[in-house]
């Protein structure tokens, strides 16, 4: 050590290197995992093949590896592989996608091609129709505790951001627990579905069941307090996995500033 405390040179130039230095992404399978994002298509047309529950334990497994706020891990996942439970649930799903497609999926999203948007439509009826073969069907839920707070610590945030940051803030209060509660949720939830693609699986992401959400909770018995943010078709795929359609990525980048 010298006399400033500092490490050595040498020893300081190993520090470095080891902090410094990342092992080839290759390595840890970098382009295989860019090759399956790039596939991970939305794939409705399942076989009713069961899946095995390692394989769903897997598919959990990499959800939980995500990202949560704080650290808190307040999520739950409703996995549903029986039979009799998911012909129960199909009505529901059908009355929500019928609901769906009756508004909002009625026409093709500005700037994409009817004929495409036409093929996605008779994928959607043809989940809609199979839904009580699906194989699994996992909803992930999540609650925030309730805030620890005290007026010393509520009158340092009003200092931060000032009375007009303060009243925005609380204004929009409902809106940003959920957004909060969402990213607490959904980097998992990609998570899951890149591990069902790496596995072969097939998976589609949906929030339609909000639409009877309380419908959906008393059927499953997921608790009045929790909320539930998709409900995740798996299974084995009955169509072929290929690349997926997206805007050029030069056309959504705003460098600096919009």
């Amino acid at each position: 050590m010298s006399p400033s405390g500092a490490p050595p040179r040498a020893v300081h130039s190993a520090i470095m290197t080891m902090e410094t230095v990342l092992p080839d992404p290759s390595a840890l399978g970098g382009p295989a995992l860019f090759d399956t994002m790039s596939t991970m298509r939305a794939m409705r047309r399942l076989t009713a093949d069961p899946v095995p529950d390692e394989t769903v334990e897997r598919l959990i497994q990499a959800a939980v590896w995500g990202p949560s706020g704080g650290n808190m891990q307040r999520y739950e996942y409703v996995v549903v592989t029986d039979r009799q439970v998911m012909a129960r649930l199909a009505p529901l799903w059908k009355r929500c996608v019928d609901a769906y497609l009756a508004t909002t999926g009625k026409h093709a999203p500005e700037g994409m091609d009817e004929a495409a948007y036409g093929r996605m439509v008779a994928a959607i009826e043809h989940q809609r129709d199979h839904f009580a073969d699906t194989p699994v069907l996992i909803i992930p839920c999540y609650r925030f505790p309730e805030p620890r707070l005290d007026e010393e610590g509520l009158a340092a945030s009003a200092r931060a951001l000032g009375p007009e940051g303060t009243q925005r803030m609380m204004e929009t209060q409902t809106r940003f627990q959920a957004l909060a509660e969402g990213s607490c949720v959904y980097p998992g939830v990609q998570n899951l579905l890149l591990a069902a693609r790496g596995l072969g699986l097939a998976a589609n992401i949906t929030i339609w069941h909000l639409m009877l959400e309380q419908e959906w909770k008393r059927e499953l018995g997921i608790p009045e307090e929790m909320n539930t943010f998709a409900a995740i078709p798996v299974g084995w795929p009955a169509g072929n996995f290929g690349p997926v359609r997206r805007r050029p990525v030069a056309d959504v980048i705003h460098r600096d500033r919009w």
